[in-house]
């Protein structure tokens, strides 16, 4: 075993395995841009009322996940849970310590599917701060 491959393996041991895109990772709660069909922001999840495009994403999506921001209160989250449930679309909560996403909602594909719009172009999020880095 060469001396490179000795320090990779050492580096995996103690690190974990390289991840490619991080910084897309960390925004996207996981998951990749090129799988995302529709995100909301945190302000978005926070609306008292769900959001229909969403509620129609799960309802007509197959093969995918919903992935929840941590940091949102789990009861702002009950209408995509209860529509996921229906649906049989697992969910889960996605809580890194390390990165902070303005995203609190995202629906994933299990494969690429890059849709040009994943987000929902309303007042909130105008706001959002990713309306500035767009």
């Amino acid at each position: 075993m060469s001396d490179q491959s000795i320090d990779q393996y050492l580096q995996q041991g103690m690190y974990g395995a390289r991840e490619t895109k991080p910084d897309e990772r960390r925004l996207f709660l996981g998951s990749l841009r090129e799988r995302v069909v529709i995100a909301l922001t945190k302000g978005q999840v926070l609306r008292s009322k769900s959001y229909e495009e969403v509620m129609t994403a799960i309802d007509s999506q197959k093969n995918v996940t919903l992935l929840l921001n941590g940091e949102i209160e789990y009861v702002r989250f009950s209408p995509y849970i209860k529509a996921a449930n229906k649906q049989g679309i697992p969910f889960s909560m996605v809580a890194d310590q390390q990165s902070d996403s303005p995203l609190g909602l995202v629906l994933v594909a299990n494969k690429a599917i890059e849709r040009e719009s994943i987000y929902i172009q309303d007042d909130i999020f105008e706001q959002s701060i990713l309306k500035k880095t767009e």
